[in-house]
Formats: structure tokens, C-alpha cells, sequence
């Protein structure tokens, strides 16, 4: 059984291995059951993905390694506090839980700033600064149509 110390010091040495992978300074680890399932490093710029945060690989790949997109039990050990899309991850993961060690003004220190993001989402649809419009929403109901037709949909 993998106790909360040895799971976030996994995920710290997999921060500092991605640096000196070209990657930024975040990893993590999933852990279902006692038992280490995913681990990631943040893989941007070297994956050219900005999706690919240590945060999303770990989740990835604990889903790959248990064959479901349903982590509900699982703790998501991870070197710095999520930002926004990591967290949001976490949340359509249904993880438990989630331990961190350097939080989001440590980040924001080093040029890792979420607070743009966090306030972007927390915005008005009309008063954020990307554009968000919506666009052929009787056409596009049709795919949810689809989805509510279906029978044998797996929900998530």
C-alpha cells in the first residue's frame, strides 16, 4: 500500500525529472486502491500539447491501466495545486480526492499564473475576454438527440 508521503514524493521527483526533460515543473500520480495507477510529467512543450499538464497524463494513464474513464476512489497526488482544466479533469474523473504540494501563488511566482483562467470562467459569457458565441444550436441539438435516443450510451 502506497501511503500519501511516498505518493507525493513520487510526484515531486517526476516534477523535477520534467524539467530536466525540457517539460515544465509539475508531475503526478494516481493512486486507486493503495496502489500507484498513473503517473505523468507535464509534456507540453515536448508533446507540443497544451493539454498534456502532469496532472492530465497521470489521469490518462490511470484510466488506460484500469480500463474505464471512472477514477472514483482514486487520489490524485500532485506537485502543484490544479489549475482550472486539471481540475475540472479530476472532477469528470470522479477522483476522491486530490493532495498538492506548491499551491497557485507559488506558480504564479515562477510564471505559472491561473488567476487570468480563473477569473475568465467566473466571468459573464459577455464580459470575457475570449469571445464564446453560440452558433447553429438547433442543428447542433440533433447530436443530443442522438445521445438521449441511445440505448446502450455509458454514461459518465
Amino acid at each position: 500500500m502506497i501511503d500519501d508521503t511516498t505518493a507525493m514524493r513520487r510526484a515531486i521527483a517526476l516534477s523535477c525529472a520534467s524539467v530536466a526533460a525540457c517539460g515544465g515543473p509539475f508531475g503526478a500520480v494516481v493512486v486507486k486502491d493503495g496502489v500507484m495507477v498513473g503517473e505523468g510529467q507535464n509534456r507540453v512543450v515536448p508533446d507540443s500539447d497544451p493539454t498534456a499538464h502532469a496532472e492530465i497524463v497521470a489521469l490518462r494513464a490511470a484510466c488506460a491501466a484500469l480500463g474505464t474513464h471512472d477514477l472514483t476512489g482514486a487520489v490524485l497526488y500532485t506537485s502543484c495545486e490544479p489549475c482550472p482544466m486539471c481540475l475540472s479533469a479530476a472532477w469528470w474523473a470522479r477522483v476522491a480526492a486530490v493532495v498538492y504540494g506548491n499551491d497557485r501563488h507559488d506558480a504564479a511566482e515562477i510564471g505559472f499564473d491561473d488567476a487570468a483562467i480563473y477569473a475568465e470562467v467566473a466571468a459573464p459569457l459577455a464580459a470575457r475576454r475570449l469571445p464564446i458565441r453560440r452558433l447553429l444550436a438547433d442543428e447542433a441539438a440533433e447530436g443530443f438527440r442522438l445521445w438521449e435516443e441511445k440505448s446502450d450510451r455509458v454514461a459518465y
